[in-house]
């Protein structure tokens, strides 16, 4: 190994990525805990309430989190013990259901959401220009859609673009 390699701007690249992401990661999971929800919890209440008709295939949320199936339906069996999600049989395949945000779980977004955006906000996006951010945002997911390619499936809403400033 060349000490060129330790300098190589990719290393470099990887490691602020990985501080970053680790580092707000923890001050949302703080926050999250506030509320009694785990990061994974939260992350299947958010996929499924931007979801058209607040449900996704349990396939599709699989795709869309990285967990793996097994993974998925445990992530699931809690949200339906605590009320927050309920499972319902796919119409067209016997062996397909859906996840479906329940009441409470778009009640729980909407207690969560304000303090978390706030969160993205203060330690994130509100450190960015608007210009900076639509750049990055256009990184990210042609990075997400390389290496998870399967993270969109089943969505068909609008994009998830910037928001503008009223």
């Amino acid at each position: 190994m060349t000490d060129k390699l330790l300098e190589d701007p990719r290393i470099t690249a990887m490691g602020l990525f990985v501080e970053a992401f680790t580092g707000i990661n923890a001050r949302l999971n703080v926050q999250l805990a506030e509320h009694g929800l785990g990061n994974v919890d939260f992350e299947v209440l958010v996929r499924l309430s931007r979801s058209p008709g607040g449900e996704l295939r349990m396939t599709d949320l699989a795709a869309q989190t990285g967990l793996s199936t097994s993974g998925v339906t445990r992530v699931v069996d809690r949200l339906e013990r605590d009320g927050f999600a309920t499972r319902r049989a796919c119409p067209t395949d016997r062996r397909g259901s859906f996840t479906v945000v329940t009441p409470a779980g778009v009640a729980k977004m909407h207690e969560v959401l304000p303090g978390h955006v706030a969160l993205i906000e203060e330690w994130f996006t509100g450190r960015l220009s608007p210009e900076a951010l639509g750049q990055l945002l256009g990184s990210l997911r042609t990075i997400r859609d390389a290496v998870r390619p399967g993270a969109t499936s089943g969505v068909q809403g609008p994009s998830q673009d910037v928001p503008t400033a009223a």
